[in-house]
């Protein structure tokens, strides 16, 4: 029944969260296929990535210090955020070269995603380890589900902001973001580990998260209204040469394109993503270059027909 219940605590809020980081992203939402598979990532690959990683690191603290109090608090603190941070981020920087990973917002909800998926698996286990006393298990259930799981979401999510951020950077810049994201990412993690450690900090901990936490929405806030901005000028273009109409602009930019009544209800949904995608695709392809330029050339003049076509029917009619 303890088993039953531990999992059922484990994954019901992880994808409850996960939902609510994927609805998030308003404007170009990621396919659900790739946030599931970052998504079990962490809940998989990761944690199997860690257990082997993290013996071997845990073995070699232990001969430098052999004390039990020390060995502990080093693996908390030290071993277990460098590792598990390096192992779910390693799918990231797989991730950040596909070409639906293009932004900060991308890299929040897919790092998002992997921590998610990272504390799944985590809440479980420690669920099991701890299910000799009902209210034990339930005390666990509640800190791990609204604080460590969390603190799994955000810092993944942060390398993930960092990346998206300099997704159209110069290589420089990738490799400065990469390393700032990674090391922010494991004083999270680290600092979060430190403080629940000793009942004298827990309360600093739990204050440190959830200031992290808002400045992480803050964050997530930004990127989401950096989009608004994105799309607003990217298809102001568009409207002055003809394509869209000057008084969808803002409609589209806004909640407003949800409701009824604007436009043919048989075409909205397909205008509204081939407007967004046309913005998006613009913007990636004044700070792509090669192959990736090419590739988004090739997309911006397939939505611009798109479009066309769509609102050729809506004049035709």
């Amino acid at each position: 029944m303890i088993l039953f219940l531990s999992a059922i605590a484990a994954v019901i809020p992880m994808l409850g969260y996960l939902f609510i980081i994927w609805r998030f992203d308003r404007y170009d939402r990621e396919p659900v296929v790739l946030i599931l598979i970052n998504y079990f990532w962490g809940a998989v690959g990761a944690i199997i990535l860690t257990l082997l990683f993290g013996s071997i690191l845990d073995l070699f603290i232990s001969f430098l210090f052999s004390e039990e109090n020390h060995f502990e608090f080093l693996k908390s603190s030290v071993s277990a955020p460098i590792i598990e941070e390096i192992t779910k981020g390693f799918f990231l920087f797989l991730m950040v070269q596909n070409r639906k990973f293009d932004n900060i917002t991308d890299g929040v909800v897919y790092g998002g995603a992997i921590g998610l998926g990272f504390g799944m698996t985590e809440n479980f286990m420690y669920f099991i380890a701890n299910s000799s006393s009902v209210g034990t298990w339930i005390f666990v259930v509640i800190v791990r589900t609204l604080f460590s799981a969390i603190m799994h979401c955000v810092a993944t999510g942060t390398l993930g902001a960092f990346l998206g951020y300099a997704k159209f950077k110069k290589r420089i810049w990738k490799v400065l973001c990469a390393v700032t994201g990674l090391v922010v990412a494991i004083i999270i993690h680290s600092a979060w580990n430190s403080f629940i450690s000793f009942e004298s900090t827990a309360w600093i901990g739990f204050v440190f998260m959830v200031i992290t936490i808002f400045i992480f929405i803050i964050v997530f806030n930004l990127s989401i209204s950096s989009e608004k901005k994105i799309i607003f000028s990217e298809l102001y273009e568009e409207s002055q040469n003809g394509l869209i109409p000057a008084e969808h602009l803002s409609i589209i930019n806004s909640s407003q394109r949800n409701k009824f009544g604007w436009i043919d209800e048989a075409i909205r949904k397909q205008y509204i993503s081939s407007a967004i995608g046309l913005a998006f695709r613009k913007m990636q392809l004044k700070n792509s270059f090669g192959i990736n330029k090419n590739f988004y050339a090739a997309e911006v003049d397939k939505l611009r027909e798109t479009i066309s076509i769509l609102l050729g029917k809506i004049t035709s009619t």
